[in-house]
């Protein structure tokens, strides 16, 4: 399973946007403890391994898609 990241840089045009084999739930407690005032960044990974480190005062906004097994094969 897998969840889509998204991530909005304050002051910047683009978003960060991954794959993550962290369930949702995983994240959103993640981003709740980074954003509780205490944490100067924000650090999540993908599902190839990379590392993204945000610092907090930066986040516009997170956004967390629902988990989904990946499809195999074709769709009819």
């Amino acid at each position: 399973m897998s969840v889509d990241i998204r991530i909005g840089i304050a002051n910047s045009p683009r978003e960060l946007s991954f794959e993550s084999a962290q369930t949702s739930n995983d994240v959103e407690k993640i981003v709740a403890e980074a954003l509780d005032g205490k944490a100067t960044f924000l650090k999540l990974a993908d599902d190839k391994g990379k590392i993204y480190i945000v610092p907090t005062a930066s986040l516009s906004y997170v956004e967390v898609g629902s988990e989904e097994s990946r499809r195999i094969g074709f769709v009819a």
